[in-house]
């Protein structure tokens, strides 16, 4: 038993080298401009031991935009809601690494542009993040004006095209100014629905 599971934490270990040097090599040359041989070797292992653990270079792109987000999600969930001041910190940590996290995803938009048949996994990543930001505009909204997956689906939009224009603009914009639309929209619809309810 004991050596079944050693094998399993070296194959994890593998994984996560490999996920690691995708990332690397994603960021730097695009998921077009990599080979399955450079993920390989930038993290010290055969072809092999990359089909050991991956069918494709596609198939390891979308398992680490998903796991990136997961990771993500997790962080955004163990933090105090009692206030925005943490959710404003995570957002500055994350600017730091703004570059690599933006790449890594635009890329993996325009691959699935050229390969529909990976739609599904990353129409999955998407999901995950729309339906967290969903809860917690439940959570701070009992009476939303609109059902919240769509206001999560406006909040997540806006964010996407709020971190082109800081990756544009940094010195312009703010590491946070996600959280500031975000507050100014939860006062707006807060505003609506109060209106609507003295009505």
């Amino acid at each position: 038993m004991s050596e079944r599971l050693t094998r399993e934490q070296s194959r994890q270990r593998t994984r996560e080298r490999l996920l690691d040097a995708a990332a690397e090599l994603f960021a730097e040359r695009g998921v077009g401009g990599t080979s399955v041989e450079q993920i390989a070797e930038r993290a010290g292992y055969s072809r092999g031991a990359f089909y050991g653990n991956f069918a494709d270079k596609h198939e390891i792109a979308v398992e680490l935009l998903l796991r990136r987000t997961q990771r993500e999600l997790d962080e955004v969930r163990a933090l105090d809601h009692s206030t925005l001041g943490p959710l404003r910190q995570f957002n500055r940590d994350r600017a730091e690494h703004l570059d690599q996290w933006l790449a890594l995803r635009l890329e993996l938009v325009l691959h699935v542009l050229r390969n529909p048949e990976l739609r599904p996994r990353l129409a999955e990543r998407e999901r995950l993040a729309r339906n967290a930001i969903a809860s917690g505009i439940s959570a701070q909204l009992p009476h939303p004006p609109a059902d919240p997956a769509f206001l999560g689906l406006i909040v997540h939009a806006l964010e996407d095209g709020l971190m082109v224009q800081k990756l544009l603009s940094p010195e312009e914009i703010a590491d946070d100014v996600v959280v500031d639309a975000y507050e100014l929209l939860l006062a707006a619809w807060k505003a609506q629905a109060s209106g609507e309810d003295s009505r």
